[in-house]
């Protein structure tokens, strides 16, 4: 499925590039030696590697693009933008840019479920990829404040499984999507390479840290008050409580979806723990 002896020298405009996904993208674009350009609202902070050209916009404001395409020829979107991650209505407008400056490629990060933005892209006429990746490794990085205060972890529903996807093999996929033939129309779905529990999850940031980690289980009724408290918007409650009470098959199912397009197996929770283990550290 995969060539890769013959990548081409060719811009590639990462948008949500100061994202979980999107700077893996940014580093795995500039591992193969492509040219890369970050987008991002302010290039100050963005706080990027050398070689990557990091130029200033806005998903919400399709003008701020114009400059940003100039030459590229491969581009990575992100479903949601602005304020409160809201679901991205300029679609259409930003793939009229995306045709006009001569993008060949578009890898598309999907949101959960259809957006007008990803509506845009696969109408757009250009040779489009559909990243659909499972839950996130990175997201254990919430449990970061509990393990290193108190050396647990306090979760519902305990008994869950997981196929959680390095964020590292996403941006590994997508930056082989952007940069070789054979990917167009592919709706890729991006597991890792172990069903997990929750336990399994503790243990191995509990192996990592060189500590050990206590799992507590929350009622529904106590998680609902705790994500309430931190601000989440009901309709994320909701959606929380669903997928954890009965994940979905797609959650739970290994794929071999990163070896088959990278040509390498997907990364652990393991390896992502020992990666991370600092965040978990006292």
């Amino acid at each position: 499925m995969t060539n890769h002896t013959n990548h081409t020298n060719h811009t590639n405009l990462v948008t949500g590039a100061t994202g979980t996904v999107g700077r893996q993208v940014v580093a795995e674009l500039l591992r193969l030696g492509q040219p890369v350009r970050a987008l991002t609202r302010d290039p100050a902070t963005a706080d990027f590697p050398d070689g990557v050209e990091v130029v200033r916009g806005d998903l919400t404001d399709p003008d701020t693009l114009t400059a940003a395409l100039d030459g590229a020829t491969g581009l990575h979107l992100i479903t949601f933008g602005g304020a409160y991650f809201a679901p991205l209505e300029t679609g259409p407008h930003i793939m009229g840019l995306a045709r006009e400056a001569g993008v060949r490629r578009v890898t598309v990060l999907n949101g959960g479920g259809p957006t007008p933005l990803e509506d845009a892209v696969r109408g757009s006429g250009l040779p489009w990829t559909v990243l659909m990746p499972v839950e996130f490794m990175g997201n254990a990085l919430e449990w970061a404040e509990g393990i290193r205060t108190k050396d647990e972890v306090c979760e519902p529903f305990t008994g869950r499984l997981s196929a959680m996807v390095h964020e590292g093999d996403i941006g590994a996929v997508a930056a082989v999507a952007l940069t070789e033939d054979g990917h167009a129309g592919q709706e890729y779905l991006i597991t890792g390479p172990e069903v997990l529990t929750l336990q399994d999850k503790v243990d191995a940031i509990a192996a990592a840290r060189g500590r050990e980690i206590r799992l507590v289980e929350l009622s529904e009724a106590e998680a609902v008050e705790r994500w309430r408290a931190e601000g989440r918007p009901q309709d994320v409650i909701d959606f929380l409580v669903e997928v954890y009470r009965d994940t979905p098959l797609e959650g739970r199912t290994v794929l071999d979806t990163v070896e088959k397009v990278t040509a390498r197996p997907a990364r652990t929770f393991a390896q992502w723990a020992r990666d991370h283990a600092d965040a978990f550290r006292a």
